[in-house]
């Protein structure tokens, strides 16, 4: 038997749902109730209470994603799960698509190294305070750096105080002693052994990272886990990824073949190389390094964080190895799983067509203004007017705000937002801020509470 699932709606949002549920090839069974709202994000965790007609016949009941309710106490006071769903109508065959369900993104099988790279020139409460910064970003691993002929006498302070913190620690130094002191302090790993060095590795008890020595070859890395195995000591494998045009596709060849020839090894890639001596917007350059791990289940990256341009780079890793593995997991393509790392340009960004939000304003009965756009431009709407334009500039003078101070303001603001994400391609939503994806840090909304109100929401003769 076929799933049933029940979707809440508004007055104004009903055609709508109705159209795009026909149109699209679900396959449940499908019934919609119109709870009582003009606006469907309108409805509260009460009214839906007071509302939906008991006993609610269906398997699972899916309300408007911009709805703020406790869908946990819903669904114990009608005995059927409640979901949110998607922001938009028109998402709701793809949020349906591949999962059935919400999309998850909680899991992943890689760990980040996030190294701090001056960690020697730095007093330990400097270096305590940007681990916790990283940690909170997706950090697993808190990788210090040591600097050539630098002095790191507060090395084995700063391991201590990490390890206090319950942060892991790795040491990345040439220097064997810097290695040694790091590993008996306390660091969980040291990177940038050979098969010179292992014996740092044998005595501290810490997971070495292995790298061919002198540089590229991997002979010398094959005696280096050779010798690893020998001892009983469970080494990482990096071949080191070099920067384009300096060797960069040949790099990739060697991680291949580590895997190829090593297929249960633990293999570790530095992206810093590509992220940060590439000037390009690091979240892309991400993603395709982490699909390649993901490929050849690389499961240990290390993350530097130098340039500005790369300063959301933890966030970008995390967000990217959490879409890999779901897409791997999916035996998908890394597609419809959210926009983490479309921070410029959506997929889709105009969700209705000029047609559709002409016949939704024909239906609008008050003097709200309405935002939203389209491949033609910025659509404002009410019940008096529907204006077009794609300078958001233009419009002021059509509005009949000119003596309403605050709304002229807020109504400047949210054309000008609606402007950018027109010119961009980016999804926009008339009192919501830009999504960005892991560009930018979006603060936590509680999703049972609706906000104050807006000026959205009262008609400018009220102000």
């Amino acid at each position: 038997m076929a799933e049933r699932i029940l979707f809440l709606t508004g007055h104004l949002a009903r055609p709508r749902l109705e159209k795009v549920l026909a149109g699209a090839e679900l396959g449940f069974a499908w019934s919609i109730v119109d709870i009582g709202v003009k606006v469907a994000a309108l409805m509260t965790e009460s009214i839906i209470i007071r509302r939906l007609p008991r006993p609610v016949t269906a398997d699972r009941v899916m309300v408007p994603g911009r709805c703020r309710a406790d869908l946990t106490r819903l669904a114990a006071e009608f005995g059927v799960p409640f979901e949110r769903g998607p922001e938009e109508l028109k998402d709701l065959p793809g949020w349906f698509g591949k999962r059935g369900h919400a999309l998850d993104l909680t899991r992943h099988d890689m760990r980040i190294f996030a190294e701090i790279v001056d960690a020697s020139a730095l007093p330990v409460a400097a270096i305590l305070a940007r681990a916790q910064a990283m940690c909170a970003a997706g950090a697993d691993v808190i990788d210090l750096g040591c600097l050539p002929d630098t002095p790191f006498p507060h090395l084995e302070e700063t391991v201590q105080e990490l390890r206090r913190s319950g942060i892991q620690v790795s040491v990345d130094s040439a220097d064997p002693n810097e290695l040694l002191r790091g590993g008996r302090a306390g660091a969980g790993f040291l990177l940038s052994l050979t098969e010179k060095t292992l014996d740092v590795a044998a005595e501290t008890g810490a997971q070495p990272v292995l790298i061919p020595e002198p540089h590229g070859e991997l002979p010398s890395l094959w005696r280096a886990a050779e010798a690893a195995d020998r001892r009983g000591i469970v080494a990482m494998l990096d071949p080191i990824l070099d920067p384009i045009h300096y060797g960069f596709m040949q790099s990739l060849t060697r991680y291949a073949e580590v895997r190829r020839r090593l297929p249960d090894a633990e293999i570790l890639m530095g992206t810093g190389n590509l992220t940060e001596l590439t000037d390009a917007d690091s979240g892309g350059v991400t993603a395709t390094l982490l699909g390649i791990c993901s490929e050849l289940r690389i499961r240990n990256l290390l993350v530097v964080q130098v340039s500005p341009h790369t300063r959301r780079t933890i966030q970008e890793h995390d967000a990217a190895r959490r879409i890999m593995f779901a897409a791997r997991e999916d035996a998908s393509l890394p597609k419809d799983y959210g926009p983490a790392l479309l921070a410029l340009h959506d997929r889709k960004p105009f969700p209705y067509s000029p047609a559709e939000i002409a016949e939704l304003a024909a239906q609008v009965k008050d003097d709200n203004f309405r935002i939203e756009i389209a491949e033609d431009g910025i659509h404002v709407y009410n019940r008096g007017r529907h204006e077009i334009a794609q300078d958001a500039f233009s419009l002021f003078g059509k509005l009949g705000v000119e003596k309403d101070g605050a709304h002229a303001f807020y109504l400047g603001a949210e054309l000008m937002r609606a402007e950018i994400a027109w010119r961009l391609g980016k999804r926009y939503a008339q009192d919501e801020p830009l999504d960005w994806g892991s560009a930018v840090d979006r603060p936590q909304e509680d999703l049972t509470r609706l906000r104050e109100a807006g000026h959205t929401l009262r008609p400018a003769s009220s102000e």
